[in-house]
């Protein structure tokens, strides 16, 4: 199994939701202890295994839980169950992004620390700059645009603000971290990510960062077993030279890699659309060799897909979206699955 503190964990197995020794969480309409007025609080079985985030100073579970789907796919009720339930379990970060549904689900997600009560004990990632009343990257708007996301989020301070360079490639990055450093003296940031920035420039940061400027210390781009051109070569290079932590998203490439989705015919809405794609002789040679694998080891598909990240050089916490509370621990089970080295490479070649 994979190691973290110091311990062999064998996280998350099936049928450890509700057994002995796992939480029970404080939130409404939840089961409390039959003999206790109040709600049983406990640690989650994996409140013990945290990974450092690079050199920001923050130690995570290794696995990020994303709210592409909150406010979109799944309204505010089922978003805060599963939050609920990753925190049940242990986790302790969250990411979001002021666009993602127009900025309500970062609304959600302040609602649901509100209510719970657990800012303290959430590393809160957003991404900035895709919200479409202050897009980008240049100074007036990167500023406004975290203001709005402090705002929505009702939080004084985010912990990783992710510059998001989708839609501002042309931006001089000089002003924009000096706007960073503005924000984090301010007590509004704490520590700086990348979303989307090329090797290139990430290198320009870096030596600006050697003037004084802000240091980018985490990236995150998309990257997975079918979906590893962006990644794999100059920018896992520089991501391993500069000790930058890397979080991808889109872990699970839309559902595709979590086993579920097999058949065109299937593949129906917005979701079904973007997981065609992988549906060709490629993926499915993936989904054969993730099935083997998981069958293996009597785990889930998806868990593999995630433990197959964690294998990779500089990988610290995959971003991974739940859609529905009962997802969540076949997802952080990822975190307790260790490969072997001959399990990594055959998955890596069906991927090739």
């Amino acid at each position: 199994m994979r190691s973290y503190g110091g311990g062999d964990v064998n996280l998350f197995g099936t049928g450890t939701a509700g057994t002995a020794g796992a939480p029970t969480s404080t939130a409404p309409g939840l089961d409390s202890h039959p003999s206790a007025p109040i709600p049983v609080v406990g640690p989650g079985v994996g409140e013990g295994i945290r990974v450092p985030l690079g050199e920001t100073g923050l130690s995570i579970f290794p696995l990020m839980l994303g709210a592409a789907e909150f406010g979109w796919s799944i309204d505010q009720h089922t978003s805060s169950a599963i939050l609920d339930r990753y925190v049940e379990f242990g986790g302790n970060a969250v990411h979001t992004a002021d666009g993602f549904s127009g900025g309500r689900s970062e609304h959600i997600i302040g609602q649901w620390l509100r209510v719970r009560g657990l800012r303290d004990r959430i590393s809160l990632g957003v991404r900035i700059g895709s919200h479409a009343d202050n897009p980008g990257l240049g100074s007036v708007n990167l500023v406004r645009a975290v203001e709005g996301s402090l705002t929505r989020l009702a939080v004084d301070c985010i912990d990783v603000v992710y510059l998001d360079a989708t839609l501002d490639s042309s931006s001089v990055l000089e002003d924009t971290l000096a706007t960073v450093e503005w924000l984090r003296d301010a007590g509004k940031i704490r520590s700086v990510g990348a979303f989307r920035f090329p090797a290139e420039r990430l290198v320009e940061a870096r030596i600006l960062a050697s003037a004084g400027y802000p240091r980018i210390e985490v990236v995150d781009e998309p990257y997975n077993l079918v979906r590893r051109r962006g990644f794999e070569g100059d920018l896992r290079l520089v991501a391993g030279a500069q000790n930058l932590a890397v979080t991808p998203s889109h872990a699970l490439e839309h559902g595709f890699l979590s086993g579920q989705h097999r058949s065109k015919s299937a593949a129906v809405g917005v979701r079904g659309e973007q997981m065609k794609g992988n549906l060709n002789r490629r993926g499915i040679r993936v989904l054969r060799v993730l099935d083997r694998v998981a069958a293996e080891l009597s785990v889930p598909v998806a868990a593999v897909s995630i433990a197959w990240l964690l294998a990779q050089r500089t990988v610290v916490a995959p971003i991974v979206n739940a859609f529905a509370p009962q997802h969540v621990e076949e997802l952080m089970q990822g975190a307790g699955v260790s490969l072997l080295r001959s399990q990594v490479a055959e998955l890596t070649r069906a991927g090739d």
